[in-house]
């Protein structure tokens, strides 16, 4: 490795990458800008980077080149092999010569051959981040100089939204934040971002998973300087993707996690409301009702994690869908232990034919209620209902599946009874 090669990879490896960045859900296309003085351009990448790259995804927009060549190039701790190093041991230090960098194996002054710790080793000149990972270059040959843009896919960098509900007596708002994920050792200095929510099928590369952040990563999130304050601003809707603009540039640190502000949509709807869903059986069962909310927003809302509290005070925890503008989102945070139920299914009658085999069932339902709330609630009941031929009540009849939706008011520490008539037929 030469000295000009060793100086490129220890400059990235330690200093942020200007780029511009587009990320998805699960992957992000970095787009570096690059410029050539001659017939040949070198990109140098820590090798963590490269091997979350995309197989298949580099691509030279805007540079014509004749071919490309990537080769893995020694550590920075290889270019010293049989040089002086300093090994320290307690509180002495003494001279070495580094044989191997691979497995740190040094000789002393006595021509012993032992190996170390790189914590051991001291240095005349201070190391890069990372000294003993590896880089790669990918050398293009150009027909002439020129400026272009390296693009490529890696799974290393991601973006999540994650939002809170917070509900009182007086209503509810809706906010959320955006989680940008760094999980390499090689920072990004960005100027544009565009993030980018929806469904998109790449390519996979079992290399390149991208894994949950350590407590080391984290910590290094929070040590790294503060991001400037920019917002994120919806760009409208792309063939069933939506994108959003960062404002302000900002650097993106290596093995970081950076939240930035993102949706604060109005909600057109909030219901509380307890509830259960269930399936038709002839037996009687016993139990407690969920607690559900209701929701409907002004904006598309991408999937994520949602936090919900009443009072400032956490009361579960749930995972939102991609929901579209004015969609319907309904979800559950658990039982509710103040509001009991007991169903019976009481068998009324039953048809025959010549043969006595049974041709129909009809069955009577009911669902006893008591709540020991202070305050009326309402109760949303749905229980679905399998069969050849099946009548609700007075309905008109049904194949396959019926559905049966009870939805009332329980008092304060009050009952209510419902009932319902159902006819399952098998032909």
């Amino acid at each position: 490795m030469t000295k000009r090669t060793l100086l490129a990879a220890a400059l990235l490896s330690s200093q942020a990458l200007a780029t511009d960045l587009r990320i998805y859900p699960s992957f992000t296309e970095v787009r570096q800008p690059v410029t050539s003085s001659g017939t040949r351009l070198d990109v140098t990448l820590p090798q963590a980077a490269w091997e979350n790259v995309l197989a298949g995804s580099l691509d030279l927009e805007g540079l014509p080149f004749v071919s490309a060549a990537q080769t893995l190039q020694s550590n920075w701790l290889a270019g010293l092999e049989g040089q002086t190093v300093y090994l320290r041991r307690g509180d002495t230090t003494e001279p070495v010569t580094l044989i191997r960098a691979r497995d740190l194996l040094v000789r002393d002054a006595q021509g012993r051959f032992f190996n170390v710790r790189f914590e051991e080793l001291q240095f005349t000149a201070a190391p890069p981040l990372n000294p003993q990972s590896p880089s790669q270059t990918l050398t293009y040959t150009l027909p002439k100089a020129g400026s272009g843009t390296l693009t490529y896919l890696t799974r290393a960098v991601t973006w999540a939204p994650r939002y809170t509900l917070r509900a009182s007596d007086a209503g509810a708002q809706l906010g959320a934040l955006a989680d940008l994920r760094n999980s390499t050792e090689l920072a990004y200095d960005v100027k544009n971002t565009e993030l980018y929510a929806g469904d998109v099928t790449v390519q996979e590369n079992p290399q390149a998973e991208a894994s949950g952040f350590a407590d080391t990563a984290v910590s290094r999130a929070m040590a790294a300087p503060a991001a400037p304050v920019t917002k994120i601003q919806s760009q409208g809707e792309l063939r069933g993707l939506t994108r959003y603009d960062l404002t302000t540039p900002f650097t993106l640190p290596a093995n970081s996690v950076i939240t930035l502000p993102f949706l604060t949509p109005k909600l057109t709807k909030f219901e509380r409301y307890v509830g259960l869903e269930t399936y038709f059986n002839a037996g009687t069962q016993e139990g407690t009702l969920n607690r559900f909310y209701r929701l409907e927003a002004d904006q598309r809302l991408p999937a994520g994690p949602l936090t919900v509290r009443e009072d400032g005070r956490l009361v579960g925890q749930t995972r939102l869908p991609d929901t579209r503008e004015g969609g319907t989102i309904d979800f559950s945070l658990g039982e509710d232990p103040d509001i009991e139920y007991t169903r019976t299914a009481q068998l009324v009658k039953q048809d025959k034919d010549s043969k006595g085999n049974v041709t129909r069932s009809t069955y009577k339902v009911t669902y006893a209620l008591e709540s020991s709330k202070a305050r009326a609630i309402r109760a949303e009941i749905t229980e679905r209902i399998g069969g050849r031929i099946i009548i609700i009540d007075t309905r008109t009849p049904v194949q396959n599946q019926g559905t049966v939706d009870l939805k009332f008011e329980i008092p304060a520490k009050g009952k209510v009874t419902k009932t319902f008539t159902v006819v399952i037929g098998n032909s």
